[in-house]
């Protein structure tokens, strides 16, 4: 919708291809219907730096010409206020994905951009490094759309059910590019303990999670962890899922919960005893509860094989460094990433060094642009993916109508 909508601001006549048979789709569902529409980093260099990938500098020129600064004026330019909330997210001031969508599809009627809604793409016609022509599906009818540039703008594989279903990939395949193989990023992690689901719904709002593999650290977190009926979401697992993914190809993967992070092993140890001594005459799952849910410290009780009836005053100090081994560590085993069906992103796609970073042009075909996920590019939860559509939408419509000029 951005490619389409600043193409046509510039001055080309466009039209654009939709396999649904309505817009935004996907959009509908970002923030949880609230739609985190960027991230309020206005440093382009610390914008790329928190995408934490060494291909993210492929960004500085979209982002220069349309960064985070400029997605807020655009959307308060067009009548939707603005809100930033904590860790710099920004969301519109309804809290309503809706109101996002309605600007951009104000944007292209205003921009007079041409939609076909309900269009399967089939193939495309191709004369030496150039695109003729696009065949496409529409209403049991196959027909041929010429035109003088093309912007594939699909999207990645998460999702599917709202119509990304990774056909994008296929196609610049087919007009030559290398894919980087799609894999499902920020996505929920299963694990491997049944008995997770006694703690389904339980959120923690401060642990540290260490990823291990081959008994090394690969990757450390802090911050909240949502516990569901498979294993682990949140936004900190989320970010952290990517790494987890590409770990796990290689092997069995730990995570490593410290529900008690401000203090080390010795210090918890002093602060068991002190509280034990205060409150000797409860019973350890009393006592328990009153630190953790509940149903959290009786799984820690459970697995410390301790009875949860007993008095804190008859708890051994074999059973209570066990208790203190398990706040500190609390060990789960990874089976995978949830997928595509779960996944809010989609990491691989279109191979960076085969597209102009200032343009979005393919450097494979001359009259064929890219833009969002479709690329080989992702990043955290906070903003920033959608950023990176705007940024890149924005650089491959206007680049679209020049390249007519």
């Amino acid at each position: 919708m951005m490619a389409a909508g600043r193409a046509g601001e510039s001055g080309a006549r466009v039209l654009l291809l939709e396999k649904n048979k309505s817009l935004g789709k996907k959009l509908l569902m970002t923030g949880n219907g609230r739609c985190n529409l960027t991230q309020a980093e206005f440093d382009d260099k610390e914008f790329v730096k928190k995408l934490n990938d060494k291909k993210a500098k492929f960004l500085f020129s979209s982002l220069a010409s349309f960064g985070p600064e400029e997605a807020i004026d655009f959307f308060e330019k067009r009548g939707l206020k603005i809100k930033i909330e904590k860790t710099s997210r920004v969301f519109p001031a309804t809290d309503k994905a809706e109101d996002v969508l309605g600007v951009l599809v104000g944007y292209l009627e205003k921009n007079k951009v041409e939609i076909i809604f309900g269009s399967e793409v089939l193939d495309f016609e191709t004369v030496g490094e150039k695109i003729k022509a696009v065949k496409i599906k529409h209403q049991e009818e196959v027909k041929k759309i010429s035109a003088k540039n093309f912007i594939i703008a699909t999207g990645g594989k998460s999702y599917p059910a709202t119509g990304s279903s990774g056909d994008g990939y296929s196609w610049a395949k087919s007009l030559g590019h290398t894919i980087v193989p799609p894999a499902p990023a920020l996505a929920p992690i299963k694990v491997k303990e049944g008995w997770i689901k006694d703690l389904q719904g339980l959120k923690l709002e401060d642990a540290r999670i260490s990823i291990v593999q081959n008994g090394k650290e690969m990757e450390m977190k802090r911050g909240e962890i949502l516990f569901t009926h498979f294993g682990l979401s949140g936004p900190m697992i989320l970010n952290i899922s990517k790494k987890i993914g590409e770990l796990v190809k290689n092997g069995e993967v730990g995570i490593e919960i410290d529900l008690f992070p401000n203090l080390d092993a010795t210090g918890l140890d002093g602060y068991i005893q002190r509280k034990f001594f205060e409150n000797s005459k409860k019973e350890i799952k009393t006592f328990l509860g009153q630190i953790f849910p509940q149903r959290l410290a009786d799984k820690i009780i459970f697995l410390a094989e301790i009875d949860p009836k007993k008095k804190l005053n008859y708890v051994t100090k074999d059973e209570r460094k066990r208790l203190a081994d398990l706040m500190k560590d609390f060990r789960l085993n990874v089976e995978g990433l949830m997928g595509f069906n779960q996944a809010m992103v989609t990491s691989g796609g279109v191979n960076l060094k085969e597209i102009d970073s200032k343009t979005m042009r393919s450097k494979k075909i001359n009259n064929l642009f890219f833009a969002g996920e479709i690329l080989d590019l992702d990043g955290p939860t906070g903003g920033y993916n959608l950023q990176i559509a705007w940024s890149t939408g924005y650089a491959a419509g206007e680049n679209t109508a020049k390249q007519l000029k």
